[in-house]
């Protein structure tokens, strides 16, 4: 860190806690990472917890003369969120909301996730009106300062049209509410001089007439080129031009910590149609012809979109069969009511009668059809991304065309992508709007790669900006790429208000430096971002963020797109060898923030759009590492029986001693001499269990019904050495409880031979032991099949994580299935629920999600409860097999809040042991497996 950083830090020190003052080497680099192509590495990273740490932050930065940067999400594909010098980044403390006037206004803290904005405005009906792709992904705060748009809000429903006020941190740190008259008043004494400023430049630019009728010219378009010069001509009070110029100044005039939104009607019923036409200008034709239609979405892709797509699974056949100039148009109409519906496709359909097309044009209100056909069009981008070659990025970039002249601007874009050799480039976007992305891969690690697409984006600009006058960013944001192309898109006048502006809010230049306005003219091909191999299971990884959202190491080391990125950082300098020390800092932190911290769960992968599992290359980078023990796991597999007798005799020596001395005493103790050991001895908790009964004695007490439909049951070894914590209020263990629903349902239940050998393989997967892990699944498969008769009677699993590895290992013959599965589809038939009990937590584990099976898990909790609640913002626990025990840092910061979202719950229910003691533990409630809901509240059919 710089000497001038050193200084901020020490002052920082004094109201901010160290460890949300980052600067090691390692996580400048993964934290200073962003969606888009460029990189620089900040001095400082600098966790924000609230609003009065974000002011005292901006007066000392100010103080010291140093740049700020501001981050939500980092899903930015333009370089809007890096620096080289401070990062300012949301906590996890930044997701308060408030709903008012039954959802018609949301008031958002800036780090809430769109899509969850959305789920909790869905019991209203109402929504947000910007939907931007990445809802999944993006945060409150990104959305509001790029003034992202999306698919189906247009113009009139994005962040410009629907804030409806704002509180802003201003260059000095001043906090501005622009609702509350008090703050407004207070400001104005404050800060009269800007606003007085702001409604001069109102009042110039609204008498200025030619330059009035241009700002009306650019924002009939998507426009995000720039400041909002709009806010300049459609209001007069300076408190509404200031508010409107914060949407889409990313971060460059002040830091907005909520934003109050209008929301919009989320209407029910929804119909789409993906209709086919034999060339671009009859797409066109339609499109404009579809303008003044109630439509909700119109969706251009071009042939070679869909030739991106067209192999991929459940894509229509037809896809293959069309011509070159092939041109499809997803159309997207809704309503509150059936009648709306018909009476608006009956409107469509009328506007489009008369232009050609390659097949009839059908609505459809099938929920899979309707699935499928969005499906195509959101994966236009991650087609370009898996199929890119290594060592190159995939850049997108969006602009937009006056719609009447779509096809001709549509045209000559892609001829110039054929006259510099962009082959896989494809277009697609909101051709209502006249809004279109292009999509292509680039190299950067070649002068004339670089040179190209110098050449490019010079010829882009004059086709988009001049010769159509139209917009070189329509949504994403103007950044680091486009900064240079402002003055050619607006001319002398506006951009020089855009820079009046700038000085107005910022006058030392220290918010954002160079994003929307610089003074650099090769802004844009500076500080392109590196992208070497670092493994092929992660090489395709494009580094959107995406998977952060799901990462329950989110908020304690890394997150999978910062993993890959330290990775790829450390292969380089293992290729280059430019810099040894770096690369032995990197390395060596690496073992913890990247490999012991990560839990492996895979749920990054299912928001990852090119499918990456982040896990797979923390267990990879694990099997590296532990080959000194290859023969230590091999012995341990080979005599597991006794090593799971020994777990239990140490688990009774523990709950023994937690019985004399209290939970207090051992606590203190344990910790004490995990201290001593170096975290070598695993950590106790409260809810640790005893051990449960051996399979002989649950059987004395639950034998098995001798007739009956028969079922193999495979306790796994988790269920079988741990049973209920001290006081849980149930002393049976899980398996217990099986037996008894089981039999209860009239199943005659058999088991695998050696059952007290038997393991699924997934401890040692996770340590990276792959060869034992996969000798004891071999051993597994071998039990089962002759159990089941070669496959002929279903095997019924009591824990979730071990089902799907078995799912992903043994023969096809075996039909397995997870205790929730095997449950809500055979056994509740059988059983009658007595009375369901009042409010219950329910934990969805990651594998129950990975596999498909999360409804029928809240279904079954349904069946059961009055009220179910899942606590929207826990994903993974953390807990990771016996992570919870080694790492519990993890387990704790992953369940941080889920104690305020349990609150009124007795009892909670998940179906993986593991998972349930660190829910436990980290909520307040005990957990169970949801077996013990189900046996409890029923009794079986006669």
């Amino acid at each position: 860190m710089k000497q001038q950083y050193r200084a901020l830090y020490n002052e920082l020190c004094q109201f901010i806690a160290p460890e949300r003052l980052i600067h090691d080497e390692l996580r400048t680099l993964a934290y200073g990472t962003d969606a888009s192509f460029y990189r620089l590495i900040p001095q400082l990273v600098v966790r924000v917890d609230n609003e009065a740490e974000v002011s005292r932050v901006l007066q000392l930065t100010r103080q010291h003369q140093l740049p700020v940067t501001f981050r939500a999400a980092g899903t930015s594909l333009s370089g809007q969120a890096v620096t080289d010098s401070v990062l300012i980044q949301l906590s996890s403390n930044w997701r308060g909301y408030q709903i008012h006037d039954h959802g018609h206004r949301v008031s958002l803290q800036p780090g809430i996730i769109g899509g969850k904005a959305n789920l909790l405005l869905a019991p209203f009906q109402r929504k947000i009106g910007p939907d931007p792709a990445s809802i999944n992904a993006c945060m409150i705060g990104g959305i509001a300062a790029n003034n992202a748009s999306g698919m189906c809000c247009g113009t009139a429903q994005n962040s410009y049209n629907t804030v409806e006020s704002m509180k802003v941190i201003m260059a000095d740190g001043t906090l501005l509410n622009t609702a509350d008259p008090e703050s407004r008043q207070a400001f104005t004494q404050t800060h009269g001089e800007l606003l007085q400023r702001l409604q001069q430049l109102g009042e110039e630019t609204r008498a200025n007439t030619e330059l009035a009728s241009l700002i009306r010219h650019k924002y009939r378009l998507k426009n995000t080129t720039g400041y909002s010069l709009n806010s300049l001509v459609d209001y007069s009070d300076p408190f509404d031009i200031l508010l409107h110029l914060m949407i889409g100044s990313e971060g460059t005039l002040g830091f907005i910590s909520e934003v109050t939104y209008k929301t919009v009607v989320e209407h029910p019923i929804k119909a789409a149609a993906l209709i086919f036409y034999p060339d671009m200008e009859a797409a066109c034709r339609a499109v404009v012809a579809m303008k003044p239609t109630p439509v909700a979405a119109v969706e251009l892709i071009d042939r070679a979109g869909l030739r991106a797509v067209e192999d991929k699974a459940g894509m229509p056949a037809l896809l293959k069969t069309l011509g070159s100039d092939a041109t499809a148009l997803l159309v997207d109409v809704r309503a509150s009511e059936r009648s709306e519906l018909e009476q608006k496709l009956a409107e469509v359909n009328q506007a489009l009668h008369g232009i050609p097309t390659l097949s009839p044009v059908e609505f459809t209100e099938d929920a899979d059809t309707y699935a499928l056909y969005w499906k195509i069009r959101k994966g236009l981008f991650p087609a370009v991304g898996a199929v890119r070659n290594t060592g190159t990025t995939v850049i997108i970039e969006d602009v937009a065309f006056p719609i009447e002249q779509l096809s001709e601007g549509v045209l000559e874009l892609q001829r110039v992508f054929q006259k510099y050799d962009y082959q896989e480039a494809l277009l697609f976007g909101h051709a209502l709007e006249g809004n279109l992305h292009f999509v292509f891969t680039q190299g950067f690690d070649d002068p004339k790669e670089v040179e190209r697409y110098q050449h490019l984006m010079d010829e882009v600009a004059q086709l988009v900006a001049v010769k159509y006058k139209g917009s070189l960013k329509a949504e994403h944001g103007t950044g680091r790429n486009m900064a240079p192309f402002v003055e050619l898109e607006w001319g002398k006048d506006a951009y020089n208000l855009m820079w009046a502006l700038k000085a107005a809010f910022d006058p030392e230049n220290l918010l954002n430096p160079d994003v929307i306005l610089t003074r650099n003219p090769n802004l844009h091909l500076e500080n392109l971002k590196p992208l070497p191999p670092a493994h092929q299971l992660v090489d395709k990884c494009i580094e959107c963020g995406f998977c952060e959202s799901s990462c329950p190491s989110r908020n304690l080391s890394l997150t999978p797109r910062q993993r890959i990125v330290v990775q790829r950082e450390i292969k380089r300098l293992e290729a280059s060898g430019e810099d040894i020390r770096r690369l032995k800092i990197l390395s060596d932190d690496y073992a913890y923030q990247g490999v012991d911290t990560c839990a492996g769960c895979g749920l990054c992968e299912m928001q990852c759009p090119v499918g990456i599992n982040t896990g797979d290359l923390t267990r990879s980078l694990r099997h590296e590492r532990s080959q000194a023990y290859t023969g230590t796991a091999a012995w341990l597999g080979s005599h597991f029986e006794g090593v799971a007798n020994t777990s239990r005799i140490m688990l009774n020596v523990a709950d023994g001693i937690h019985a004399v001395v209290g939970s207090k005493a051992m606590s203190a103790m344990t910790s004490t001499a995990r201290k001593l050991s170096g975290n070598r001895v695993q950590q106790w908790t409260p809810s640790m269990p005893k051990a449960a009964p051996k399979m002989a004695t649950v059987l004395q007490q639950q034998p098995p019904r001798l007739q009956g439909d028969k079922v193999v049951y495979l306790p796994s070894c988790a269920t079988r050495i741990m049973g209920a914590a001290r006081n849980q209020g149930e002393d049976r263990s899980t398996p217990e409880v099986a037996m008894s629903l089981l039999n209860k349902a009239g199943f005659s239940v058999l088991f695998p031979e050696a059952l007290g050998a038997q393991c699924c393989g997934m401890p040692f997967q996770s340590k990276g032991q792959f060869e034992t892990a996969n000798a004891k699944a071999e051993e597994l498969n071998q039990a089962l099949l002759k159990a089941t008769d070669n496959g002929r009677y279903p095997v019924f699993c009591d824990t979730s994580p071990c089902l799907m590895r078995m799912r992903d290992t043994l023969d096809s013959r075996l039909r397995l299935y997870e205790q929730v599965e095997f449950i809500h589809d055979f056994v509740l038939p059988r059983l009658t629920i007595q009375q369901k009990t009042e409010r219950i937590a329910l934990h969805v584990t990651c594998s129950t999600t990975k596999m498909g099976l999360a409804s029928k898990m809240i279904a079954l909790a349904n069946a059961c409860a009055k009220e179910v609640v899942i606590p929207p913002d826990i994903t993974c626990c953390g807990f990771a097999g016996d992570k919870g025990f080694t790492h519990p840092e993890l387990n704790a910061s992953a369940l941080k809040d889920l104690p305020s979202a349990v609150v009124g719950c007795e009892q909670g229910y998940s179906n993986s042991r593991t998972c349930e003691i660190g829910l436990s533990e980290h909520s307040g409630i005990p957990y169970q497996s949801i077996i013990y809901l189900v046996d409890r509240l029923s009794e079986g059919k006669r």
